[in-house]
């Protein structure tokens, strides 16, 4: 099998990328993988293991097309992760979540309809519903996204799935809760978090603390993801969560208490704007057909991520530094 992913070198696509080279997916064994990352700011080539005769690693944008005309034929499956994905950003400036979300993805959706690639699966977000007070989405819901970028990734969903109905394509989506992990770029709350704890930093809390989101080992979305390429009904949509809600004071009591901290380090900063009360997927659809089940509890996966962040501080603390975080 020859797998193509887009965004590889990033947090969630690497930890994919890793996965595939380790032959930790039985339907994927011995699979061969062609990176296409353009290494903004979050991408990192020392998240892969760039030495390995299965990777191939190209430097590029997933909007040149003449760039993926090149690499694509050949290929058995497209896994789409590339996405600009930092919420605060998008509310500093819009204009680059459109171009690479909206905009790459229709390059890339064409161009593989060109190259003939049999499948695509495009990786999303849970973000694309909005908010919900009580009760979880199931993946007929109504998308209301109210960030800038949750509403390129809401437009770079309906497109694909617009060329599954329109061109027949063998498109299938995912949209995920929240994830957190090893090599998460450090503008993200866990990880930022973490490596200000370790450093003896305080932490910001955004308003009241009460925003509540579903927490997502990045290995049980990449398991889930792998389930849907395999199995996946095309032109479909599948919930991949981890099945913890927790309030964002509740998650940081757990960092502080995973770090050795206490809550004089906290910070309360003015809330977000925009900020989503809370998050909650339905995760039925992909447990009954595909037999997913999140294996990585919230406890477990929090303790091997700070060890995790406190044995690497070769890999943050320069990505830190040019990001003045």
């Amino acid at each position: 099998m020859q797998i193509f992913v887009t965004g590889g070198a990033g947090f969630i696509g690497s930890a994919y990328v890793r996965a595939l080279l380790q032959d930790e997916y039985a339907g994927a064994a011995g699979a061969t993988v062609t990176v296409l990352d353009l290494l903004s700011y979050s991408g990192n080539r020392a998240n892969l293991p760039l030495s390995g005769s299965r990777l191939r690693f190209v430097q590029g944008d997933i909007s040149d097309s003449d760039l993926l005309h090149d690499l694509l034929p050949g290929h058995d499956v497209i896994v789409h992760f590339a996405a600009e994905s930092h919420v605060d950003r998008s509310i500093s400036g819009a204009v680059p979540f459109v171009a690479t979300n909206v905009l790459g993805t229709q390059v890339l959706l064409d161009a593989a309809r060109t190259a003939g690639v049999p499948r695509f699966v495009h990786v999303s977000t849970d973000e694309v519903y909005g908010s919900i007070q009580q009760g979880s989405w199931t993946e007929t819901w109504p998308l209301a996204p109210n960030s800038p970028y949750a509403a390129s990734k809401a437009g770079s969903d309906l497109l694909a799935l617009a060329a599954h109905r329109t061109h027949g394509m063998d498109v299938v989506v995912t949209r995920c809760s929240n994830n957190y992990g090893p090599y998460q770029f450090p503008e993200k709350v866990v990880p930022l978090f973490v490596t200000n704890l370790l450093d003896g930093k305080p932490v910001p809390l955004y308003g009241d603390g009460g925003n509540v989101r579903d927490w997502l080992h990045v290995t049980d979305h990449c398991r889930g993801i792998q389930l849907v390429l395999e199995k996946g009904r095309s032109g479909e949509v599948y919930h991949i969560g981890g099945g913890t809600e927790l309030s964002n004071r509740e998650l940081t009591g757990r960092l502080l208490e995973a770090c050795g901290a206490g809550w004089d380090m906290v910070r309360p900063v003015t809330d977000r704007k925009g900020h989503d009360r809370r998050y909650s997927l339905d995760i039925t659809k992909i447990s009954e057909e595909l037999g997913y089940t999140p294996q990585v509890t919230l406890d477990a996966g929090l303790a091997t991520t700070v060890a995790w962040y406190r044995d690497n501080r070769s890999w943050w603390e320069p990505l830190k530094a040019r990001a003045g975080l």
